[in-house]
This record gives C-alpha cells, structure tokens and sequence, in this order.
C-alpha cells in the first residue's frame, strides 16, 4: 500500500514536470498547453501563467475612461447617465416653462362646498374676501372654478426656485413646504372689457417632477432637500387639490375668460416668456361651466 502510494505522487510529479515543460516550449509541448490554457473574451488564461507572458491590464489603462476635472465639466451642459441624460449643474442653458392648454381644457368644472372643508385653503388665501369677512360662517357655501395645471419645463436648464432652500415656507395643513410664493396667477376675465371679475390669487407651488418624458430623468421632488422642475419633465396639479381654483362664488353668469400664467413676474430666467399664459372661453350658467378653445397666448 505505501509502495503505490509513493508511486502515485511520483507519477504526478511527472506529469506536472511535462506540463510545465510544455508551457516554457511552445513547439513540443502544445497539446499539453491547450489543457491549461483557454481564451475568452479575447484575453488568454493559463494555469501556469507567471504573468510575463500574459500582462495585467492596470484599472487605470488608457482603456478606461478619465474622470473629468472640473473645470471641463463646467463647460459640459449635459452628462450622460446610460442611456438618460441629465444636465450640469453648471451647464449653460436656460428653462423654458410652457403650460398644457389641453390640460386645462379637459377637466375644469364647478364645485360647491362648505366654508368648514376649506380651512387650509382658506390659510393660503385661495378664496375671496367675502370668505374672511365677520360675518362668514363654517356653513356658507363657496362656488369654486376648478381646472388642473400641467407645466412643462421645455428648455436646457434646470427651473429652480426663486428663494433659497432655508426660506421655504412650510404649510402645516398639507405638510409640505412651498418654494415659490408665486409660481402661478390664476384670473378670471371679462370676455369683452378684459376687466377682472374675480379675485383670483397666486399659487404658491411646491415644485416637482411628477412625470418625465422618456429619456429624461425625475430629479426632483416635493422635499425639504430639492425641488424645482426638470428639462422635458412635467409639474402636474390636478382639479381636486386644494387652491386649485378660482373663487367665483360673487361671479353672475355670462361669458368670460380664464387666465392662467407661469412665472407671472418673470422672477425666474427663461428662453422665452412668451409660452407662459394660457386663455380658455369660459361660459358661466350659474350651475355648471363650459371651457372651450384654450391656447397659448400673451
């Protein structure tokens, strides 16, 4: 038993003798080396590599790509993430926000409510004055204009909030903070003489990316961190969120004009201010509205 023993790790010592013959003498000993040896992805492998033969490609090789100082980044207005593109934070450009009349169109209508379910609304200033009068009570009855907004950030650049993050007001009723205190106007018009005829507000926005077109990537949410709006994405508010309305309780019937404009003081740099209004034909009966032919308009 031990003679085979001692037979068997000669025979071993043997075979590992011809193998590593065969890898210093490419000629004679090539089919051993095929044993050893294998190729993928078109690098070469060997048991027996010793590493002169087969270099190591460092992580840094000319293969790999250099990390960008940032001096040149600056100059970049965009980076590629895959297949999704993001812009610099230094990059140039500027937004472009442009507001979906068809948005608006579809879904405005008239709601009827009790003063006691809009307490914050009535926090935020979104009603008439007769709402804050002393002789206002929890169970009078305000009429409300409804419509959504959906906005659109068309241009190169980010939009950002006009006010530092350490200045965003938070609004306890609806526990979140508000970054700009005047994103939007909301008016309703006189269809002949242009004069208002309710009292509509600015809509302080908590600014998000609620939806992308595909490429584009959502960076930004309603946080205490970022909020703003991102090129090709979507800021969308529907009808039924609070202050999403125009007061029309003192309003008669008849025709008249819905105005909605963005950025309505242009605090905010845009390419161009001439997208950010949006008119709608509004006919009043006094129960119910018809909104037709809403446009982009100055």
């Amino acid at each position: 038993m031990e003679r085979g023993f001692w037979g068997l790790w000669a025979a071993l010592g043997c075979g590992l003798a011809l193998l590593a013959r065969g890898q210093r003498a490419p000629g004679a000993g090539e089919p051993w080396r095929q044993l050893i040896q294998w190729e993928n992805n078109g690098r070469v492998y060997s048991l027996l590599n010793t590493g002169s033969e087969y270099p190591f490609l460092p992580a840094r090789s000319p293969e790999v790509p250099q990390a960008l100082p940032d001096s040149q980044a600056a100059g970049q207005a965009r980076l590629s993430v895959g297949s999704v593109y993001r812009p610099s934070p230094n990059g140039r450009g500027l937004p472009d926000l442009v507001p979906d009349p068809n948005y608006v169109q579809a879904s405005t209508y008239v709601q009827r409510a009790h003063l006691y379910s809009l307490r914050c609304a009535a926090e935020e200033k979104c009603l008439a004055s007769t709402a804050y009068t002393a002789e206002a009570t929890d169970y009078d009855v305000r009429v409300l204009l409804r419509f959504p907004q959906r906005v659109k950030n068309q241009g190169t650049a980010d939009f950002l909030p006009s006010r530092p993050r350490h200045s965003w007001e938070w609004h306890s009723c609806h526990q979140h903070y508000h970054s700009m205190d005047e994103f939007s106007h909301y008016d309703l018009l006189d269809s002949t003489t242009g004069r208002k005829v309710a009292e509509g507000h600015k809509a302080s926005f908590c600014l998000e990316d609620t939806t992308c077109d595909f490429g584009n990537l959502k960076r930004y949410a309603c946080t205490s961190h970022t909020q703003g709006l991102s090129p090709g994405c979507y800021d969308t508010y529907n009808a039924d969120i609070d202050c999403q309305w125009i007061d029309i309780t003192d309003v008669q019937p008849g025709n008249y004009v819905l105005k909605v404009q963005v950025n309505p003081k242009y605090i905010v740099l845009e390419s161009d201010f001439t997208n950010n209004v949006v008119r709608c034909n509004i006919h009043y009966t006094g129960r119910y509205v018809a909104t037709t032919n809403c446009k982009i308009s100055q």
